[in-house]
């Protein structure tokens, strides 16, 4: 694994991380969810090293403030834990992930898979359903957010959005609140009401109904919708949930919806089972033969 830089066209300069290089013909870009980085998401080291021995370039794609983290002690494993999205601006998500999008491009990779984890999954759906440019060849969604229900469903959201408005009122905006956004993020005021505003994230409502669905029906190629069957976040139906995602794109027959079994919405203990069915996607896709 390598760290790379990748440069945005406001200036940024975002962190990822590489396995493999451009002498592979095919790379794989995954936009990681929130609160997720290499150092702390064992889902994205295990896809990058089982891709990358299979000949397959990974890329994991840091958003703006994926290492902007707070240390805790976590008494129940005698560990510290690193946690936190303080800093963030959802607006700008689709400009994070073309950003990645290019930086393949540039660096001569003949195929680009764009795939997303959570949140990371409903980013690179508003960056498919809205560009102009054909550098992807396939997609592969996992375990996206039907961000209206998330934040039905999720511990402490009213009371963050009403605290971080009143901070934002008095000036504060840039103060992190004293409660975990969702149960497990801290974020200052401003990331709050820019992730709670976040209308373009709002792509796959199906239990909700709160956002838009013409991302999805405007993606141009086809691609497959991954889940873990355990789900938490898909009212008790992973499958379901994601046929009915599908059903909003274009030619939904030609696309997969594969279910991992036993895995819950971060594949945890199943990072491996999810890598081999990155695998098998790009495999089948692009008719690899295994090395």
């Amino acid at each position: 694994m390598e760290i790379i830089r990748v440069d945005t066209p406001r200036g940024l300069e975002l962190k990822g991380a590489i396995w493999g290089d451009n002498s592979m013909d095919t790379v794989v870009i995954m936009m990681s969810g929130i609160c997720s980085n290499v150092f702390q998401n064992d889902l994205l080291t295990a896809t990058g090293e089982l891709l990358s021995r299979n000949n397959i370039a990974f890329i994991a794609g840091h958003a703006m403030d994926a290492f902007s983290c707070i240390a805790y002690s976590d008494f129940s494993i005698n560990k510290q834990r690193y946690t936190g999205v303080v800093f963030d601006d959802f607006s700008l998500v689709y400009e994070d992930v073309e950003s990645y999008v290019k930086y393949a491009k540039e660096h001569g990779f003949k195929n680009i898979v764009l795939a997303g984890h959570s949140l990371g999954s409903n980013k690179i759906i508003n960056y498919l359903g809205n560009t102009p440019d054909n550098f992807v060849d396939y997609f592969i969604v996992s375990a996206p957010v039907d961000l209206g229900h998330w934040f039905n469903v999720m511990p402490n959201v009213k009371k963050c959005i009403e605290l971080a408005q009143k901070f934002e009122n008095d000036g504060r905006e840039k103060d992190i609140l004293p409660y975990l956004f969702g149960g497990f993020s801290p974020m200052s005021a401003q990331t709050v009401l820019s992730f709670y505003n976040a209308f373009n994230l709002k792509n796959c409502p199906v239990i909700s109904n709160d956002g838009e669905t013409n991302s999805l029906f405007n993606i141009k190629i086809n691609g497959a919708f991954v889940i873990g069957a355990k789900d938490s976040l898909t009212e008790g139906d992973p499958k379901g949930f994601m046929e009915k995602i599908n059903s909003h794109c274009k030619n939904p027959e030609k696309n997969q919806v594969i279910v991992v079994p036993d895995a819950s919405h971060i594949f945890y203990n199943k990072h491996n089972e999810y890598a081999a069915v990155i695998l098998d996607c790009v495999e089948k896709h692009f008719n690899y033969a295994k090395v």
